[in-house]
């Protein structure tokens, strides 16, 4: 018997603006974010066409966040990480459902609380090292530069030290030809995807290389049983006692996976993240004069450490406010594994959901004044779970959350403590729309801050200059974070 108390998905309105055989690739392709934004009206959900296949984009928060929480028919699958799985295969951010649960279980070790600090450490020191490395007015490529800072610390996290200076650009310049090609190839017909283009070949030189710098890693490690006390020494001796049919550690090919997974998340959108902070405390001069005054109280003229983070306030708020407005994974596809209902809508195995992140965090009804940047906004709570989603939510949220967010406001504040920036040109900075929101070509002025008498310590720093915009959803109480903790919590 039919269902009548539900609708088919063909009942859902379709964007508008559909190209025939095209669908709305082209507006995703010219200005995605702009084409995103204008579904914003959809409360609740609207259909995308990408070429001939058409998707349901979800715009309600809280049916966002029953996909996420049902992963078992919302799967991770669609466009994006089929894309992605060309280069780090069935790693934990990308495996479908009957592999997560197995591959979480193995990996989470490497991220527990108590690792943290261990990981933080590295973080001060590769945040000071590359503070250190500039002269007083340096125009920076910033992303360029937060991308070496993260590489080496993701690095020394990973593997216990730093690769050789040539295999180190090399990864930096393949991560990058990689995530370009990312968002392009996902709008490229699969005919098309497969000519031998200058570009796709650069696209697959690059990733056959960064595959064998990792699988070179694996194999002296697999040689070399010691416990490097890091990241991967950790997944190489991970056991799952749960695991059916004697599977209980990852082989090379899972370990391989996990490590070019964690290499790519770890440098490449904690660098993205970093960049955007610091173009938006460069064109916030308050908040940035406010953070230095929190920074001169905290570190007291000392070097920036793991155990400064609970007393990190603005920083944090800073790091969550910047995710808000840009958060690395902009745009998510999910693929329905059986028939289902979502919202009252019926929907087929097989289709395709799509979830923005992006769409989301600059709704006006959830956030009041959604595109200015007010870090205390977030004074006095927490992030709202279904409102603000830059690490997803569910059993499939981000595993490395805290390990991003420890890393950008240790070394957010290292930078600002020693120096002041502002923007180069009066031109307002765009994001160049990825798989991720780039800040690719970025570039900031830097001059040293130079102390004058007690004049930072005058500062309140953890006082806001006017009241600020609560998000219209309701904040949960804070929570005193523990020692190394990060003060706004960012809980599931």
């Amino acid at each position: 018997m039919t269902d009548t108390s539900t609708a088919t998905a063909a009942s859902v309105p379709l964007a508008p603006r559909a190209l025939p055989l095209l669908g709305h690739a082209l507006p995703l392709l010219r200005d995605p974010l702009a084409f995103i934004m204008s579904l914003s009206d959809y409360r609740e959900m609207v259909r995308v066409r990408l070429g001939p296949s058409t998707a349901m984009m979800i715009c309600d928060p809280d049916l966002t966040r029953q996909v996420f929480l049902n992963d078992r028919v919302f799967d991770k699958g669609g466009p994006i990480y089929d894309r992605i799985r060309e280069v780090i295969g069935d790693g934990l951010s990308t495996c479908p459902y009957p592999l997560h649960r197995r591959q979480r279980r193995l990996c989470q070790p490497s991220f527990h609380p108590t690792r943290l600090a261990g990981y933080g450490a590295v973080f001060a020191r590769a945040a000071e090292v590359k503070a250190g490395s500039w002269r007083d007015g340096d125009v920076l490529d910033i992303t360029q530069e937060m991308m070496t800072l993260t590489t080496r610390a993701t690095m020394e996290t990973m593997f216990s030290g730093s690769l050789p200076a040539e295999t180190m650009r090399r990864a930096l310049a393949d991560t990058s030809t990689i995530v370009t090609a990312f968002f392009r190839r996902m709008m490229t017909p699969a005919l098309l995807r497969r000519v031998p283009t200058p570009r796709k070949r650069r696209y697959d030189q690059a990733r056959n290389r960064l595959s064998a710098t990792i699988a070179e890693i694996i194999a002296e490690r697999r040689a070399d049983p010691t416990d490097h006390a890091d990241l991967l020494s950790t997944l190489v001796a991970a056991v799952d006692e749960e695991s059916q049919d004697g599977q209980k550690q990852l082989s090379d090919t899972e370990l391989a996976d996990e490590a070019l997974t964690f290499f790519l998340g770890g440098m490449e959108t904690t660098a993205i993240t970093l960049a955007w902070a610091l173009h938006l405390l460069a064109t916030n001069p308050d908040v940035q004069h406010r953070l230095r005054a929190e920074t001169h109280q905290v570190l007291a003229g000392g070097k920036v450490d793991p155990a400064h983070l609970p007393s990190l306030d603005l920083a944090a708020r800073v790091v969550t406010e910047t995710l808000r407005l840009y958060p690395p994974a902009w745009m998510m596809t999910r693929a329905v594994r059986q028939d289902t209902e979502l919202g009252g809508v019926r929907l087929k195995g097989g289709s395709t959901i799509v979830l923005s992140p992006y769409l989301l965090h600059r709704r006006a009804d959830l956030y009041p004044e959604p595109d200015r940047f007010d870090p205390d906004r977030w004074l006095g709570g927490q992030p709202d779970r279904a409102a603000y989603i830059p690490f997803g939510a569910g059993a499939r949220k981000c595993i490395g959350d805290q390990f991003a967010l420890t890393e950008a406001i240790l070394a957010l504040t290292a930078i600002v403590a020693r120096w002041e920036l502002t923007p180069v040109g009066d031109q307002p900075f765009e994001p160049k729309v990825e798989t991720s929101l780039s800040s690719r070509g970025l570039r900031l002025r830097i001059s040293e801050r130079r102390t004058s008498g007690t004049g930072d310590a005058g500062l309140h720093a953890a006082t806001p200059r006017s009241a600020p915009a609560q998000p219209s959803t309701p904040a949960h109480p804070s929570t005193p974070p523990g020692a190394g903790g990060c003060p706004v919590k960012h809980e599931e």
